[in-house]
């Protein structure tokens, strides 16, 4: 389970307080990804933080109601058209480091998902598979993803037709249906090879 204790060294390190970031969907092929830096009250850590993937829905729900009424969050947001001008690790690397800077208070260090820092207001520090070591960025990949289902949860009912509030964007059997079906929308990743390859078949039959 995660814990507090790579906080705890850049505390020693750097002081505090320290941020977890992490992000949300660099693998669908619809809609942003979204990134989440998240400050934990040391008095108020909810119980359950985990990595996102290994929550329900539900479980992720609550967690993300407790996290934004007792921790200090910043949200980052990268639109398709970021994503396809710079490729997903920029755009996704670039909402990480929008979430720290819209968090309300600059931390002294932050723990990064992963194995690339971003360019950061403070020291960083990456860490591998960090949403199962770390409290701080288990809290941060909750909030980026329940913050990027909802998104697509409300793409879904202006786009009706791609299952987006089933898939959340990613390429399932019904999403590709979908784009067979009723084509691209401004909300594809067109730099994604399965959307270029739907492109190119429209293209084709046009």
């Amino acid at each position: 389970m995660p814990s507090l204790d790579h906080e705890n060294k850049l505390v020693r390190q750097y002081g505090g307080p320290v941020a977890g970031i992490d992000e949300a969907g660099r693998g669908p092929w619809a809609g942003p990804v979204v990134a989440a830096a998240v400050i934990l009250d040391a008095a108020h850590v909810p119980r359950g933080l985990n990595d996102s993937k290994k929550l329900t829905v539900r479980a992720r729900e609550t967690l993300f109601t407790a996290l934004m009424a007792h921790a200090h969050v910043g949200v980052g947001i990268a639109d398709v058209a970021r994503i396809d001008r710079e490729n997903i690790l920029q755009a996704s690397l670039w909402a990480m480091a929008q979430a720290c800077e819209a968090l309300p208070e600059t931390p002294a260090a932050a723990l990064i998902d992963g194995n690339r820092c971003p360019a950061l207001p403070c020291p960083g520090e990456t860490l591998i598979k960090g949403d199962a070591l770390s409290l701080s960025v288990a809290a941060a990949s909750i909030v980026a993803k329940v913050t990027r289902d909802r998104i697509m949860t409300d793409l879904a009912e202006t786009h009706p037709g791609y299952a987006w509030e089933r898939n959340k964007g990613y390429g399932t059997r019904d999403h590709s249906e979908g784009l067979m079906r009723l084509g691209v929308t401004p909300h594809h990743r067109r730099s994604f090879k399965p959307v270029q390859a739907m492109l190119k078949q429209n293209s084709k039959a046009g």
